[in-house]
């Protein structure tokens, strides 16, 4: 299964890169000892609509255009999900034959509804509100750490 990063907005360099970075590598690196075929990552130029509603709109288009398989977006009003859940919904997944699974973060102005009804999942990180560059790192690490689960790995030591 190909696992892939649908971000509105660019990832400026920095120590917030840099970890991103690193968690990217480890989580493909420990991903295709699984049998997950890459970890890529799409970043989406912010909409430059002078309306916040138009703005999700033309991200969302964009978000879908680059968007394979299942759908999991992230959002403060979504659900928290432990990491042991989340690897095991990843690890179902790849189980059942999916091609692809995306995760898609959001610009500043949020996700368009319309793309909360596609999406299989909408998931958060709790109820505060994190900027992107968190974000990113925070959803890398997520999946480094699912990866090392479903491997039976020690990191995870919950």
């Amino acid at each position: 299964m190909r696992l892939l990063i649908v971000a509105v907005g660019r990832m400026k360099s920095g120590p917030e890169a840099e970890l991103a970075d690193r968690y990217s590598e480890r989580a493909a690196k420990a991903g295709r000892s699984l049998g997950f075929r890459s970890l890529d990552i799409v970043q989406i130029d912010e909409s430059r609509l002078a309306d916040a509603a138009a703005r999700k709109t033309d991200e969302a288009a964009a978000i879908r255009r680059h968007a394979s398989g299942r759908m999991i977006l992230l959002d403060e009003r979504g659900e928290a999900m432990g990491s042991e859940s989340f690897a095991g919904l990843v690890g179902d997944w790849k189980d059942a034959g999916e091609g692809a699974m995306t995760l898609v973060i959001g610009g500043p102005d949020g996700l368009d509804p319309a793309l909360r009804r596609v999406a299989d999942r909408t998931l958060c990180f709790g109820a505060m509100t994190w900027p992107h560059q968190l974000v990113r790192v925070m959803v890398l690490e997520q999946l480094y750490r699912a990866m090392t689960i479903l491997a039976g790995h020690p990191y995870h030591r919950a």
